[in-house]
């Protein structure tokens, strides 16, 4: 998205070629920005002209990311679109970004009830620059009013509850943008030129989180090279600290504006413990991989502070209890997260509920089970981690597709 602001061609280098990803891509490409896929891992985005109202609406598939963010994008623009969504995006809620973006001036409204997609975003003359602080914790949303910034007249400055995930932040500088950052709060000057550039993605600290669930749970060791470890994004190591896990980064690295490492997972005797909620925000997106965890434990994981889950692709607190009951494993639903007994996983088969990383977490718990486990319904896994299956042969996981 920067890319497309920007004078000039900008090289993305290993871009992920996941659904969610593509989906941005296709989005920009209707909107007028010449993309020239030189690889499924690397794009040249031509910025610098005007964003142009699609001819039709702007499919965002699964990825509340891609909506929300380009609803910032267009508000800051003026740039009339109606952005859609699949089944499961449909439900997600965004009167979290309507209502900072109206307070700029920006003609948005949700078709859907209860401020739900499509949303449907009007042209208009400008923007105004706001001060606003996020009610929830959620680095889509400040990240949406940050690009919405970009267009705006004068200062803008997004303030959170609590630090999350802060890659728009990072990455604008690369593009010569000033913001200035302190203390939970970031602000930047509308209006500013972008100058094109070339980005280094680091690997997914949210794939990655998966591969080292199975070197925790499953029989060896597994290291991971050149992933992202942003510290708004490794809740997920911090947690499994907390419960014992054996965990190792090597190689300290920058690439960019990010830091990256090496992780190893080793075989662990994970224990059950009271995970601190002021962990969780970052690692929002690696919570099923919590509570698969937690299921290996010996003794109680209470996992609270949460209730974001219940938003996301699914209500991954209820989709991953579900599933874990079903599995033998004693737990239970709380209203912010839950409490698991773990200890033994049965095998059995498992409703994903449409959900890539409810998906992931089930296919590697099954390193620990002791019967088969069967997920429903994986086609969703591309929509984050395309290739999971062939790595997962790797990892020693036993998989067989089923009809």
């Amino acid at each position: 998205m920067l890319s497309a602001l920007a004078e000039g061609e900008s090289e993305i280098v290993n871009f992920l070629p996941g659904h969610d990803c593509v989906a941005t891509a296709k989005a920009l490409e209707a909107l007028g920005v010449p993309i020239s896929w030189l690889a499924p891992d690397r794009l040249l985005v031509r910025g610098g002209t005007a964003l142009r109202p699609p001819r039709g609406v702007l499919d965002c598939g699964n990825s509340g990311t891609s909506m929300r963010l380009l609803a910032g994008l267009l508000a800051g623009q003026g740039v009339a679109a109606e952005l859609h969504g699949d089944a499961s995006l449909s439900r997600r809620p965004m009167r979290r970004i309507i209502d900072p973006l109206a307070l700029m001036g920006a003609r948005i409204e949700a078709l859907g009830e209860e401020g739900r997609p499509p949303l449907r975003i009007e042209d208009s003359s400008g923007i105004k620059g706001i001060s606003y602080r996020v009610p929830v914790a959620s680095a889509q949303v400040k990240s949406s009013i940050l690009l919405a910034g970009l267009g705006a007249r004068g200062e803008t400055c997004v303030s959170e509850p609590v630090p999350t995930r802060d890659h728009t932040e990072r990455m604008l500088p690369s593009f010569g943008v000033s913001i200035e950052r302190s203390n939970g709060r970031a602000c930047l000057t509308g209006r500013q030129p972008l100058r094109a550039t070339r980005i280094d993605v680091p690997g997914d600290f949210s794939s990655a989180t998966f591969l080292l669930l199975a070197g925790l749970i499953g029989p060896r060791e597994i290291r991971v090279d050149s992933v992202g470890v942003n510290s708004a994004r490794t809740g997920f190591l911090r947690l499994m600290y907390v419960m014992g896990g054996t965990l190792q980064i090597a190689a300290q690295r920058t690439s960019g504006s990010e830091p990256v490492a090496d992780v190893m997972a080793s075989p662990s005797m994970l224990q059950g413990a009271l995970l601190p909620a002021s962990f969780v925000p970052s690692a929002i997106d690696e919570m099923p991989a919590v509570f698969a965890a937690a299921a290996c434990a010996m003794g109680e994981t209470v996992i609270q502070g949460a209730e974001e889950l219940r938003v996301k692709e699914s209500d991954r607190i209820a989709a991953m209890v579900s599933g874990l009951k079903t599995l033998g494993v004693v737990c239970e639903e709380t209203p912010d997260g839950a409490r698991i007994r773990g200890g033994g996983v049965r095998g059995g088969e498992i409703d994903c509920k449409g959900d890539h990383r409810v998906a992931m977490a089930f296919a590697v718990l099954a390193l620990a089970a002791q019967a088969p486990i069967v997920v429903r319904d994986v086609d969703c896994v591309d929509t984050s981690f395309p290739g999971f299956a062939e790595i997962a042969l790797q990892l020693g996981l036993n998989l067989e597709p089923i009809e």
